[in-house]
């Protein structure tokens, strides 16, 4: 259903024509809202022929019908159709027609397909379309429907041309193909295809909407483009689809089918063009929709209210059904609601399906008489749409009459009339928007006329107040009794200046409901006289508990991030204070063992934590030196409490003589065993230094490995076997041997110097590397470890390096 809106005067008001645009906009999405439940009904009937076929349930129906369209590359409504074409069935009664006498055929040319050359041996000549012509004009008297047509043609036309199939379709008012007639087809296949929906690729409908034939002749290349009836399509290779003529559009159309292979010749094409065109008025006859119509059948089916109601339904605007109550002159009187739409009301505040069996006379009672009046009789006269100019009507309500604008459109659906209407005045719509607004927002208007004490509030005030409508509304001077003690002088002296100066007023308070304490705000302005003495006071009231909640809430949180923030700054400092107590960093180099030893310790650039890298460098009591460098996962109190046991205890077991696989095996079942939550791991690379033959052993523990600088190159040193500590009980560690030659130098650092987040780590040690040779070579000797660290931008971590020099003999 496709509505048209009368443009409105060139005079019109500018929000008259844009309603005008929105209208035809509605009235547009309202054709693509039909079309979507017309497609749903043909869904839920196709859904039920398979339910009662098979006996499944709706949803084992609903998914038979998408496998048979991923099956046969088609689409859901097509499967629909072809469920529902099974349903009909078709006894044409068929009227046998003899075929044409040899003396016909032996009057035929030397050479015409019917006589001399055999049958389908060739296309008739001219002169030999004549019998064929006279014979199906002789016997069309006979025919009683086009079932009987159908037979004739085949039964005329299967020796002369090979036609071994006819079928005849005819246009439905929906659009779709219905199979009128057949002959040569097996019921089975004529029930299948007795009823074809409106597709793309039905060479049929292509015929009657081109009103030119189609000659299907390449079953193969036809099959890509058309749907083809035959089960297999093969059974007929060839095929003609001929529109009926006809001098307004073609409703009709005649499909001849061959199981002869080959195209059709210009003798063929002639003669079946022509019979077509001599069966073209009996056909025109058969289809001939009786009184109505079928816009009448389907208007005057049971269920023909019901389903426009279901359009209704959906509809965004006011409209309804009504059927014309006459008398017995046949006069119409009145008009009974059948349907209507939910947005359709009447002067006694009835909405929607309310109206449905009320008569016109009832809900809009001045209507009669008016224009309006008369274009509804004459479009159930004539079928013409009424679309009549906006006009006044005056609606009676209880005790005042209010005037509206209106513009009402009429079309005729059989012999009931589909009315719908606009309302110009936007007042209704208005009221409604006020109304949302003001609950979404959850504030309400209310005014005060001190002239004549009268008070006016919203709906929506007396929801904030808790109060009943019947108890009426809170004069003003009286407002400050109905809050909180506390907050009474301050919103009593707010509305004294208010009424004595006309100041606004813009006020917090709160009130006492059953749900307990209300925050609201009150926000007014006054109107004065000429004198200047406030006559007139309006504004909203607000609740703001939500946000006056919020608002509490938030200060918890932020007085809660102080504190937490004041605690870790307190635990940073305290850890701080402790890490330099137990881990002095010496201001420069440290000479141990005859080696020249630097350190550097930075902390990382974010957090409030400290973290549990260090290092230790001591000469043991052998004249050996002993360089540990360590990092505990983690930050904190808890992370400088591991380091510190860690670092003793490793320095006093190796002071003792132990072997460096026995302290890293001693530390590993330490972390094991303390206790904490998580458990703390920790990673370390430990050697000893023997300067008699400078000799260094070392071990590690998921560390990194040491970096050797020697004779301008740099070299990560092979890393013997050790996982992290307290990661895993009874691991084994290994160790490994390098003699150091003068000059070398050798880095042991933690992973906070080359780690970057989302980079390989090879990626950062090769950096390590580079920079350490490019410092070098610059001149940068006693100060490589606080450069090497200083240089790490914005590190993540903490850093600690200790840089092993072996001065040179001279």
């Amino acid at each position: 259903m496709t509505h048209d809106v009368v443009p409105p005067d060139d005079g019109a008001a500018p929000e008259v024509l844009a309603l005008a645009k929105v209208v035809a906009r509605l009235r547009s999405e309202i054709a693509d809202l039909e079309g979507v439940a017309a497609s749903t009904a043909v869904l839920e009937r196709a859904k039920g022929v398979l339910m009662a076929q098979t006996g499944t349930s709706a949803d084992a129906a609903y998914e038979r019908l998408l496998e048979r369209a991923a099956q046969r590359g088609s689409t859901l409504m097509e499967e629909c159709w072809l469920a529902l074409g099974q349903v009909h069935t078709w006894e044409t009664p068929l009227v046998p027609f003899p075929p044409p006498a040899p003396a016909q055929a032996s009057q035929q040319q030397p050479g015409a397909a019917v006589g001399a050359a055999g049958p389908c041996d060739g296309p008739p000549e001219e002169d030999g379309l004549r019998p064929l012509l006279a014979r199906i004009a002789e016997c069309l008297a006979e025919a009683r429907d086009e079932g009987d047509i159908a037979e004739l043609l085949r039964a005329v036309l299967a020796e002369a041309v090979g036609v071994d199939a006819v079928m005849i379709y005819t246009v439905s008012a929906a659009g779709s193909l219905e199979l009128t007639g057949h002959a040569g087809v097996d019921h089975e296949l004529a029930d299948q295809w007795s009823h074809v929906p409106p597709l793309s690729g039905v060479a049929a409908l292509e015929a009657i909407a081109a009103r030119h034939p189609v000659w299907l002749e390449d079953p193969v290349h036809d099959a890509r483009r058309y749907l083809l009836i035959g089960n297999p399509p093969e059974r007929w290779p060839s095929r003609a689809w001929i529109p009926v003529p006809s001098e307004g559009t073609a409703r009709a159309a005649v499909g001849f089918l061959r199981t002869r292979p080959g195209p059709f010749d210009p003798g063929t094409r002639t003669l079946l063009r022509r019979a077509v065109r001599l069966c073209g008025a009996l056909l025109r006859a058969f289809g001939r929709p009786d009184d109505g119509g079928a816009e009448g059948a389907v208007a005057d089916a049971p269920d023909a209210v019901a389903h426009v109601q279901r359009i209704l339904d959906v509809l965004s605007g006011p409209a309804v059904l009504l059927t014309p109550l006459r008398s017995t002159t046949g006069e119409t009187e009145d008009y009974r609601i059948d349907a209507a739409a939910p947005e359709s009301v009447d002067v006694a505040g009835r909405r929607g399906k309310e109206l449905i069996g009320r008569r016109v006379l009832e809900t809009y009672p001045t209507v009669a008489g008016t224009a309006l009046w008369e274009g509804y009789q004459d479009t159930l006269a004539t079928g013409a749409v009424y679309e009549g100019e906006p006009f006044r009507y005056q609606e009676v309500g209880p005790g005042f009459p209010q005037e509206s604008v209106y513009s009402v459109r009429a079309t005729r659906l059989a012999e009931r009339l589909l009315v719908s209407w606009i309302r110009h005045d936007t007042s209704e719509r208005e009221v409604r928007r006020l109304a949302d607004m003001q609950r979404l927002g959850n504030l309400g208007w209310a005014g005060w006329h001190l002239t004549t004490d009268r008070v006016v509030w919203s709906d929506q005030v007396h929801a904030i107040f808790d109060r009943e409508a019947a108890l009426g509304p809170i004069g003003l001077e009286e407002l400050p009794r109905y809050v909180l003690p506390e907050d009474q002088a301050r919103l009593g002296s707010a509305v004294q200046r208010l009424l004595r100066l006309g100041h606004a007023v813009d006020q917090p308070f709160r009130i006492t409901t059953r749900d307990g304490v209300r925050h609201l705000r009150i926000v007014v302005e006054a109107q004065t006289d000429a004198s200047g003495t406030p006559v007139e006071v309006h504004g909203f009231f607000q609740d703001v508990t939500a946000l006056r909640d919020a608002e509490l809430a938030l200060r918890e949180s932020e007085r809660a991030v102080l504190l937490q923030r004041g605690m870790l700054q307190a635990e940073r400092a305290l850890a701080a204070r402790l890490q330099s107590t137990l881990l002095p960093i010496p201001e420069q180099s440290l000479e141990l063992a005859g080696l020249c030893v630097a350190v550097a310790c930075i902390p990382a650039d974010s957090g409030v934590n400290v973290g549990g890298d260090w290092y230790s460098a001591i000469e043991l009591p052998d004249g050996s030196a002993l360089f540990v460098v360590g990092d505990v996962a983690g930050h904190g109190l808890a992370a400088v409490g591991t380091m510190a046991q860690l670092r003793f205890t490793a320095k006093g077991m190796a002071i003792t003589g132990s072997a460096l696989i026995d302290v890293l095996r001693r530390l590993n079942n330490l972390l094991l065993h303390t206790d904490s939550e998580p458990s703390a791991t920790a990673t370390m690379v430990i050697g000893r230094y023997q300067p008699d033959d400078r000799r260094l052993t070392w071990a590690r523990a998921g560390h990194l490995p040491p970096l050797l600088l020697r004779d301008g190159r740099a070299t990560f040193l092979p890393q013997p076997d050790g996982c992290l500590l307290g990661a895993a009980r009874d691991s084994v560690y290994g160790q490994a041997v390098i003699d150091l030659l003068p000059g070398d130098r050798l880095l042991l650092y933690t992973d906070g110097l080359v780690e970057e987040p989302g980079e390989d780590i090879d990626l950062g040690l090769d950096r390590l590397g580079k920079d350490a040779l490019r410092l070098l070579g610059a001149g940068i000797d006693e100060e490589l470890a606080r450069t090497l660290a200083g240089r790490r931008l914005a590190n993540r971590d903490d850093i600690c390096v200790l840089d092993v020099h072996v001065p040179d003999e001279a």
